[in-house]
């Protein structure tokens, strides 16, 4: 019987490489070895810390995850592969599918994504931040020739930025505590300032930093009657917000997004895969390597997991290379 090498938290702060057993495909099953995984910093990060509120157990599960918080958990969702065995459309080709960081593995044919034509495995990675990106868009509907700012320049704020400035006439600003992001932001073809010098009166505001100092950043940036978009998720941390001040006389909006579930402006027409499949169209865009800052060997992906899920590491998206 085949195995595969697959990344667990085995409970918080520790993880490590687990060998299990492979079952041979079934008809309408394929076969994929991975080639590439991407880390998804924000949510790893929260989920390799342990720090997952339990009210949000069932609801932070991910596809084709494998036991439960805080621990032992196999977590994941943007791993790159070719598929060894399955049906004849899909044998030898290069597919996408949101599966945990795993050497190789078995899944239904429909679970898998081909990767169009023109689209390097290596840039597939960044499809499922990409989703995220395309959600808050379509939860913000932003209008031609709108100023936008995106506060946090990570990957989710970043392909933000990037899809948001394709908007003709849009004025798009990257706000992040980083003076090195500057050279990200001029990469996507956007402006890009620090906290204190972030422009005013924006007609939307996404905040995507993943820390509360960011989000009140991100408020006396937008203009009144104008809406914030917090795409960050805080796990079991607090928010304090000065929601006191001239929040209500301006009238903000402040509104979640989130990934997990198709924004109610496209629900009726749009599918999980649809939205999917337009994600891996998009990173046909070699710009958008300008967002993969490191990769390392998937043997080495405990100790890279634990670095980057320091405070200070500021990585973007880091690829784990199979072998």
């Amino acid at each position: 019987m085949p195995y595969a090498r697959a990344f667990w938290v085995v409970r918080p702060k520790v993880s490590e490489l687990r060998t299990q057993p492979l079952t041979p495909p079934e008809p309408g099953q394929v076969l994929v070895q991975a080639l590439y995984s991407g880390i998804s910093r924000g949510t790893e990060s929260i989920v390799f810390g342990g720090r997952v509120p339990e009210s949000e157990y069932a609801r932070m599960r991910c596809p084709h995850q494998e036991g439960d918080f805080p621990g032992p958990v196999k977590y994941g969702y943007a791993s790159v592969g070719r598929v060894l065995e399955g049906p004849d459309e899909l044998a030898g080709r290069l597919v996408f599918c949101l599966y945990p960081h795993q050497s190789a593995y078995v899944v239904a044919a429909e679970d898998v994504i081909p990767l169009p034509e023109g689209v390097a495995a290596e840039r597939a990675v960044l499809a499922a931040n990409l989703e995220t990106a395309i959600n808050a868009l379509w939860d913000a509907r932003p209008l031609l020739g709108d100023r936008i700012t995106i506060v946090g320049a990570g990957v989710v704020g970043a392909l933000c930025a990037y899809l948001a400035r394709r908007l003709p006439g849009a004025e798009v600003e990257l706000v992040d505590v980083r003076p090195e992001r500057a050279a990200l932001a001029s990469a996507l073809g956007v402006r890009f300032a620090l906290p204190s010098a972030a422009a005013s009166e924006r007609d939307l505001v996404f905040h995507a930093s993943g820390t509360a100092a960011g989000l009140r950043t991100a408020l006396p940036l937008a203009a009144a009657d104008s809406s914030v978009i917090d795409l960050s998720w805080y796990g079991d941390s607090e928010v304090g917000l000065p929601l006191g001040r001239d929040f209500h006389a301006r009238r903000l909006t402040l509104r979640s997004s989130q990934v997990g579930s198709i924004s109610p402006a496209a629900r009726p027409r749009w599918t999980h895969r649809r939205r999917l499949e337009l994600a891996l169209g998009l990173c046909r865009d070699a710009a958008l390597d300008c967002l993969i800052d490191g990769e390392s060997r998937f043997e080495a992906l405990p100790e890279t997991l634990e670095t980057l899920a320091t405070p200070a590491s500021g990585a973007l998206c880091h690829r784990i290379r199979y072998e």
